[in-house]
């Protein structure tokens, strides 16, 4: 099991193009890891991403592949 990084000192930013509507993702680099939370729950569950991980991230979103089917 890997260790939670330490995000406490983590600067946290929303995207410019976030509703109003409070869905949205909040993102920090920090000491060498990416973090992603909830921006309705800030003491919620983290995803942590190296810089390889984030950069696949990115590109899969872009690309759509990681597009969700319903």
């Amino acid at each position: 099991m890997s260790q939670t990084p330490d995000l406490s000192l983590a600067i946290w930013r929303k995207s410019s193009r976030s509703g109003a509507n409070g869905a949205c993702v909040e993102v920090a680099a920090h000491a060498g890891v990416i973090g992603v939370r909830d921006s309705k729950n800030l003491g919620g569950a983290v995803l942590a991403f190296n810089s390889d991980e984030w950069h696949a991230f990115v590109l899969g979103v872009k690309s759509g592949s990681l597009a969700a089917t319903l």
